[in-house]
């Protein structure tokens, strides 16, 4: 049974545009760069706190007031959509 011994085949490739720097295939996040959060730590509470820090510290205000913008702007044409109606707030 020479059907059952197979070994596997083992081929030398490299992408096409490869520079030689690195490892072409390691896949990371986007913004890895940018965050301050070690990988290297072992205390998950360490990691944890730095990630907190991280998300309190928002580097560009210019952006939050344009997300709290769209997400307002968003919220009014979604009320507009299903035709609130203020109404329901007055006291008699």
């Amino acid at each position: 049974m020479g059907f059952a011994k197979r070994t596997n085949k083992k081929f030398d490739y490299t992408p096409r545009y490869y520079k030689g720097e690195g490892n072409p295939f390691k896949i990371e996040h986007t913004f890895d760069q940018f965050r301050k959060v070690d990988t290297n730590k072992k205390s998950l509470k360490q990691k944890f706190n730095l990630a907190i820090d991280d998300l309190k510290t928002p580097q560009n205000k210019q952006s939050t007031r344009i997300i709290v913008f769209v997400v307002t702007l968003l919220v009014f044409i979604f009320l507009y959509i299903i035709d609130f109606d203020l109404s329901i707030f007055r006291t008699k």
